[in-house]
């Protein structure tokens, strides 16, 4: 199951960040200008604030399995569509794509929570965390070379092969003989809603005695605002750090788009690492040396732009523990499947409709003052609410703790 949550990981990121490498190919094939181009991005992260609810609804229709598999299905649908050429090919398959990707980010803190016992969820969280930067990472330094040697097309439609592997592995995971055999969990009887009934078990109930309202728990409502902050500073970085290193540092284009994957590449760093160090020191301290290096980023490049390598390393391992930590309390606070659905739902669509406006507000605050220190003050906004949001909700999180896993 773990190594099946990994490979899934990998297709929910890595083939969105694919289309940056090979922009200039691509415009100039398709005739489209940067701010079309942009929507090619941006779409994804909008198809994540607003499919969201209808993925939760489809993921407690159809029960977890089910809907990680129509997840990878549709993914590989998408990636092909787009591969097929032409303005409306790509368009129609990166909105595909982001719909099914949307399912996945819903349904698999689902499957972690249902599948995964309590002692290992910290370490399958990073690990799952960690293939999305790990998949971004690898398309981003691939998807070039090869769009060179076999063209655009080839080059995007390669990264279905993730999608096959990733089908395979989930095939072989959720198999009673792979449960019986290799897992400490009992085989499952899914139901519609997303809960489960262990076998010869009773320890995962499959109705909860209440039927908790996520939009009116301060919890729910603090690690939504969490994630909002979160994913705000990573998708404004994510745009903008390559054009702050041209103007703050004198790089060239292509030496700042390559020097800008250490936001990436220490995200590893910090999707392993906090859930190692949570162990230690728990997770409200773990979630104030994250916010710590959030913070330092922004306010880092504000201050000491000739020092961009190490905010560029503290912020990637921010993001990337960032992340991990609100997929541990959204697990750590489910009291049923279905809560864990709607919980994931509701943080998820909050955080990525308030990140999505990240790169715009950004960009309209350079334009406006023809500098980046407005921008990075509204990256510095960012961060400050997952850190003031964030504390608060692993705190309340934390005394939940012992009724929440029950």
């Amino acid at each position: 199951m773990l190594v099946a949550i990994v490979l899934i990981g990998f297709i929910l990121r890595g083939p969105i960040i694919a289309v940056a490498p090979i922009s200039g190919i691509m415009r100039a094939d398709l005739g489209l200008n940067a701010a079309q181009f942009g929507l090619l991005t941006s779409l994804p992260v909008l198809c994540f604030a607003l499919v969201t609810p209808f993925a939760s609804f489809f993921v407690g229709k159809g029960g977890a399995n089910f809907s990680t598999m129509i997840a990878i299905i549709g993914v590989g649908l998408g990636s092909i569509i787009r591969s097929a050429g032409g303005v409306e090919a790509v368009f129609v398959g990166t909105i595909i794509m982001g719909a099914f990707i949307t399912i996945g980010n819903v349904v698999i803190p689902v499957v972690i929570r249902r599948d995964i016992p309590p002692e290992r969820v910290a370490i399958v969280t990073g690990s799952y965390t960690s293939a999305l930067n790990v998949s971004s990472m690898i398309t981003s330094l691939a998807t070039a070379p090869i769009a060179l040697a076999l063209g655009w097309q080839i080059a995007l439609l390669s990264w279905t092969g993730f999608v096959v592997i990733a089908a395979i592995g989930w095939l072989v995971a959720i198999t009673p003989r792979a449960a019986i055999r290799f897992g400490p969990v009992k085989p499952l009887i899914e139901t519609g809603a997303g809960d489960t009934v262990a076998i010869g078990t009773s320890s995962v109930p499959a109705l909860s005695g209440t039927r908790p309202q996520t939009w009116r728990d301060a919890s729910a409502v603090l690690l939504s605002l969490a994630f909002a902050g979160q994913a705000f500073a990573y998708y404004g970085l994510t745009a903008w750090f390559p054009s702050i290193l041209v103007s703050e540092d004198g790089l060239s284009v292509t030496a700042a788009g390559s020097s800008s994957s250490i936001f990436q590449i220490a995200a590893v760093v910090g999707a392993l690492g906090a859930p190692l160090l949570s162990k230690r020191i728990g997770v409200p301290l773990t979630f104030g040396i994250v916010a710590a290096l959030w913070l330092s980023c922004p306010l880092g490049l504000l201050v000491s732009p000739q020092l961009w390598y190490v905010w560029g390393f503290t912020g990637g391992v921010a993001q990337g523990g960032g992340i991990t930590l609100v997929f541990m309390l959204i697990v750590q606070l489910a009291m049923s499947g279905t809560h864990a659905r709607r919980l994931s739902a509701m943080v998820q669509g909050v955080g990525y409709a308030l990140g999505a406006t990240s790169p715009t507000l950004i960009g309209a605050a350079h334009d406006a003052t023809g500098a980046w220190g407005l921008p990075l003050v509204v990256v510095g906004i960012g961060t400050l609410t997952f850190t003031v949001a964030g504390l608060a909700g692993a705190i309340r999180a934390t005394r939940r703790a012992p009724s929440a896993a029950r």
